[in-house]
């Protein structure tokens, strides 16, 4: 019985069986990269409509060249096993977005790799080895404005005749959820056609602090204005972000950060802070406004200004969306390590 790895020229390992951010890059561009080369993943509960191998079949493989495109420590690891202890003629990569200095064993093993990827420079400025930036793309046809965004926030349960203020993801300390609150307490009173949706998952560790957003809200006597939603179930979050007329990232810290970009693409302004890669992202004073993390004043004002001039966001969502659809395409970025698969797999 053949090997299903055999029929394949690179390999990109999810060793994660929950959903993360990682987990939903690989799902997002593995589909893509394999309508024109031979791409799958490997590792637990892979859905069935992402090409994948098992990972029982990776010892018994043969050895012809590969390209292993690990992003996580222990997917590195593997392939490094693979490399020298089995013999696999693999090229190893790695992608990183991590924004913060790599413990000794992680540098160990990003030495051993053949190319190294960062998702901003900011991340590869964390690096002690060249690295190409890369920025996450998304799918611009499914993020995209809404012809009757009426009649979608009707579907939705949203006010059909409010601007809305969306600040979406998990809900915890990192994401700057409190500022987010904060502010919209502030802005919210002088500004009756003005809502605010958080929308996001808590986990248990987090559940007091939820409950405190909550608290506050109501003490403020604006829950019927300020709207807490649970993380939807479903895979496709965009009908949300075209819900919105306006998009605020708060984060603390942030790996990367693709909200923003989903907003922008769907014809929403973004105020965010200088966390991930949002500087890469947001062209300050076109798509939107960067602000210092945890600058609540600034945030205030920034958001202040584009509730109060709606000819501004109009034109800045018109900003934001021509520049998601001409440099943000996940496309672009399936392509562009593709390129480096080619490269890898001609090697000498």
């Amino acid at each position: 019985m053949p090997n299903p790895a055999d029929a394949i020229d690179v390999i990109a390992p999810n060793f994660k069986s929950r959903m993360s951010g990682v987990t939903s890059t690989v799902f997002r561009l593995v589909p893509i990269q394999a309508r024109s080369m031979a791409v799958a993943t490997c590792g637990p509960n892979i859905p069935e409509d992402i090409p994948h191998i098992p990972p029982g079949c990776l010892p018994t493989m043969s050895r012809r060249r590969r390209v292993w495109h690990a992003r996580r420590n222990n997917e590195m690891l593997a392939g490094i096993a693979l490399k020298r202890l089995l013999r696999k003629d693999l090229k190893l990569m790695f992608t990183s977005a991590a924004q913060r200095d790599h413990k000794k064993l992680t540098k160990w093993m990003i030495r051993q790799m053949d190319k190294v990827v960062a998702t901003s420079a900011r991340s590869a400025s964390f690096l002690e080895v060249e690295a190409q930036v890369i920025h996450h793309g998304i799918d611009v046809e499914r993020f995209a404005p809404v012809a009757d965004k009426a009649a979608l926030r009707a579907e939705l349960g949203l006010p059909q005749d409010k601007v809305l203020v969306g600040c979406f993801g998990r809900i915890r300390p990192q994401k700057g959820n409190d500022l987010f609150t904060d502010m919209m307490l502030r802005l919210l009173p002088e500004r009756p056609d003005a809502v605010a949706v958080m929308m996001g998952g808590v986990t248990d560790q987090f559940r007091d602090f939820h409950k405190a957003l909550v608290d506050k809200v109501a003490a403020a006597g604006l829950q019927d204005r300020f709207l807490f939603l649970p993380e939807d179930p479903h895979w496709d979050v965009s009908r949300w972000f075209k819900a919105l007329d306006l998009y605020i990232a708060p984060q603390r810290w942030e790996g990367f950060g693709l909200t923003p970009l989903e907003a922008m693409a769907c014809g929403s302004p973004v105020v965010a802070t200088r966390a991930g890669a949002f500087e890469e992202l947001v062209q300050d004073g076109q798509t939107g406004t960067l602000v210092d993390i945890e600058n609540l004043e600034a945030m205030t004002a920034a958001t202040a200004r584009l509730l109060d001039d709606a000819n501004l966001r109009t034109e800045w969502a018109r900003n934001a969306r021509a520049h998601a659809e001409t440099h943000c395409r996940i496309e672009q970025e399936a392509e562009a390590l593709c390129a480096i698969y080619r490269g890898l797999l001609d090697e000498v």
